[in-house]
């Protein structure tokens, strides 16, 4: 379970590398429209949040301390806030639904959101590693 355990976290930290790339790919789409998003929105609303699930099931099965399960189910609540942030942008729109500065601020919050994920889902790959090392034997 403990090589399974990194696998999934490493598996996880692949597809949030990902969605830096979807998310670029939306970005870059034109003409723009939510199409270019799909890639994003699908790997953030449903393989994250799978992947995580599965990371913390083998950290569980694999007997991890509970900090390190506790760290591998922490991406959940980063979708969660993800998506706050989200609606929050879109509430913040003017009256044409065009961007405002405060809709711009919250959208960069998303960004750095995502970014604090990738540092934490780092923490979880270093911590199954760790677990998976060998044991010494004296």
């Amino acid at each position: 379970m403990r090589r399974a355990f990194v696998v999934a976290s490493a598996l996880l930290l692949a597809a949030f590398a990902l969605q830096f790339v979807f998310a670029a790919v939306g970005a870059f789409t034109e003409p723009a429209h939510d199409g270019g998003y799909a890639l994003h929105s699908v790997n953030g609303l449903a393989v994250i949040p799978a992947l995580t699930l599965l990371a913390a099931l083998f950290a569980a099965l694999a007997k991890a301390p509970g900090r390190v399960i506790g760290l591998t189910l922490l991406p959940l609540g980063f979708v969660i806030l993800q998506e706050l942030l989200v609606t929050l942008v879109h509430a913040f729109t003017d009256d044409a639904g065009g961007s405002t500065p405060l809709g711009l601020t919250i959208g960069g919050l998303h960004a750095v959101n995502g970014i604090i994920a990738v540092h934490v889902v780092v923490g979880v790959l270093r911590a199954a590693r760790k677990l998976a090392e060998p044991v010494a034997v004296a």
